[in-house]
């Protein structure tokens, strides 16, 4: 297997199945795990972090879960490679700079992946289709347990599971949602309902997570904080929360479709157009339009296309995506109109 594999499937976290696929794309949970008596990344020396690389790599070989996993040193891909992962979901932007040290491990259909050295030694990442938060966490809970009676882990028994991060010891665990909420967003209420979010100690964060703002409607909610409660308290908070707002968006669809139906059956259609005739567009208005078509999939006003082929435009349409396809570099006006070909190929057959 090799990283251009990941061009010729689609992450299984985006085929737009599960429970509640209309509105939660994807359910994520992520562990920061690091080894016992060895510095932090960032306190780390090189060869400090080569040592841990080893020894992680070996680990991780001995590890069912793992089979036929990829591993990728992240100082020997170039630009448009690492560029590739962060669009895909499988590492941070923080993992891409500074890559002495540091790989990354990913299972064939993209459930699971492990950044080494990032923030932390171990970053164990579980992704899944749709509102599937406690599944998620049963797969990440049985990787940790596997990696924890292999590899000697930082823990207090005052504190928890020690991190390079103070807010993220304890549990070190992270549950997100990835939810399109558009009928929020056009009602306006998307605001009110953010902020009751962050009066409940959880974050809202756009689609490429922490520093990035939220674009095609797309909003991930985490829990922020990881100290004083067990990992299945933390999940049972955050399913708590993802129903309220699922029913809050289900209502918003429904008023939309009540009160001014022929308004959104125009936008949507309008933007299915665009997508179905543009020769030259931006990610950005593409992100937005199909927002909109997704939505009028996910209603039933659009039929002849499907929510896996949307999900995966919003990935396959991003500049690193694009290149890949194209086994080239590509200036921004060539990604423009590669960009605008292959949205048509995907939704209209041409």
């Amino acid at each position: 297997m090799t990283i251009d594999d990941f061009i010729k499937n689609t992450g299984q976290w985006l085929k737009g199945t599960g429970e509640h696929s209309n509105i939660v794309m994807s359910s994520r949970v992520r562990l920061a795990r690091n080894l016992a008596k060895r510095p932090f990344p960032n306190k780390a020396r090189k060869k400090d972090l080569e040592e841990i690389l080893s020894t992680v790599h070996e680990t991780v070989n001995e590890i069912e879960h793992f089979k036929d996993s990829i591993f990728l040193k992240i100082s020997e891909l170039d630009n448009i490679d690492k560029q590739f992962l962060i669009e895909r979901h499988l590492m941070s932007h923080e993992h891409a700079a500074n890559p002495d040290g540091k790989a990354l491990v990913v299972s064939p259909e993209e459930v699971l992946s492990v950044m080494i050295n990032e923030e932390d030694h171990l970053r164990i990442q579980v992704m899944q289709s749709g509102f599937n938060l406690d599944e998620t966490w049963r797969i990440a809970d049985s990787v940790d347990d596997a990696l924890s009676s292999k590899l000697d882990f930082a823990y207090s028994i005052q504190w928890g599971y020690l991190t390079a991060c103070p807010t993220n010891t304890g549990t070190a665990m992270r549950g997100s949602v990835m939810l399109h909420l558009p009928a929020l967003v056009t009602t306006k209420q998307i605001n009110k309902v953010l902020a009751a979010i962050s009066k409940l100690n959880f974050a809202s964060r756009g689609f490429y997570g922490e520093g990035t703002q939220a674009s095609g409607n797309f909003y991930q909610i985490s829990n922020q904080v990881s100290m004083g409660h067990s990992e299945q308290e933390v999940i049972q908070n955050i399913n708590g929360l993802i129903r309220q707002v699922i029913e809050q968006e289900e209502q918003a669809r429904q008023a939309l479709l009540l009160q001014n139906k022929p308004m959104l059956e125009d936008k949507i259609f309008r933007s299915c157009g665009l997508l179905r005739n543009a020769h030259i567009i931006s990610s950005q208005e593409t992100v937005e339009l199909l927002s909109m078509v997704r939505l009028g999939v996910d209603l039933g006003i659009i039929k002849d296309v499907d929510r896996k082929t949307i999900n995966e435009l919003f990935i396959m349409i991003q500049p690193a995506h694009l290149q890949k396809i194209e086994g080239k570099k590509l200036t921004a006006t060539e990604r423009d109109t590669k960009r605008a070909a292959l949205i048509r190929q995907k939704i209209d057959g041409g």
